[in-house]
């Protein structure tokens, strides 16, 4: 039986999807079973990571509209100077 399901079968919260899923690979090889559970691994691990970058972007939000508004006023009041990219 595969790790992934294991783990899967002795989650307190397995949901319908999840049970389908895990019969569906019963019925293949289990190296084929192997290669899904690490496509899937990786698929989670990038879910993940996404959940991440997306909560740091909400966190810095606030922080963003802010530089915005005074960039916005530097540039009305002149401010302002164009970006020197050779500088960077």
């Amino acid at each position: 039986m595969l790790e992934l399901e294991k783990a899967i079968r002795q989650s307190v919260m397995s949901s319908p999807a999840i049970t389908t899923v895990v019969k569906m690979m019963e019925s293949l090889p289990e190296d084929v079973q192997n290669q899904i559970a690490e496509h899937l691994r990786e698929y989670v691990q990038d879910l993940h990571d996404e959940l991440k970058w997306d909560n740091s972007f909400k966190k810095s939000q606030q922080k963003l509209v802010e530089a915005a508004k005074l960039a916005k006023q530097e540039i009305a009041q002149g401010l302002a100077q164009p970006m020197d990219y050779n500088q960077l």
